[in-house]
């Protein structure tokens, strides 16, 4: 192999080497960045969900799922559980024990359909969470989750954003 390349593989050795270390030392595992079946199972399971009442499919977005990542490693490394203050972008967040799957995370989102009444537009408890996911004029979402050996971050963000005082969700 020419020495350039050896170098350059080195460096990316090195480079990787030194992500991961900061990761272990804060017990939080990162999501890959490629397509995963995270991202995969996550789209699908809110299309699904959306196509029950006939709304148009959300594509995902990268660079959504990267600001999901971020805040989701953010909410594990400070054992947090709280909305991102600076985001532009609709937000549903599940923290919960190691285990779960995209599908069951976004169900328990969903679940909260029971207490949203359509004629009304009012929910008889929280009911954010599912209005965001079947919002009509969403585009867009990325969704991430952070893990460590006790605890998971699940972040999805939504473009463009929904729950609008007064406004139905479809």
């Amino acid at each position: 192999m020419p020495r350039i390349l050896m170098r350059a593989a080195a460096i990316i050795l090195l480079i990787t080497a030194g992500a991961g270390a900061r990761s272990r030392a804060s017990g939080v595992r990162p999501q890959p960045k490629s397509p995963s079946t995270v991202a995969r199972e996550m789209l699908s399971i809110h299309n699904a969900i959306r196509a029950q009442l006939k709304l148009p499919p959300l594509q995902w977005s990268s660079r959504l799922a990267s600001v999901s990542q971020n805040w989701a490693n953010t909410l594990a490394a400070k054992n947090r559980s709280a909305h991102n203050p600076n985001s532009p972008y609709g937000e549903n967040i599940f923290i919960t024990g190691p285990g779960r799957t995209p599908s069951a995370v976004v169900k328990e989102w969903a679940s909260e359909a029971r207490d949203y009444a359509y004629l009304t537009n009012e929910c008889s408890s929280d009911c954010g969470h599912y209005t965001q996911i079947v919002w009509r004029d969403t585009q867009r979402i990325g969704c991430a989750v952070a893990r460590s050996a006790t605890r998971e971050v699940w972040v999805c963000s939504y473009d463009p954003p929904g729950n609008f005082k007064n406004e139905w969700p479809y």
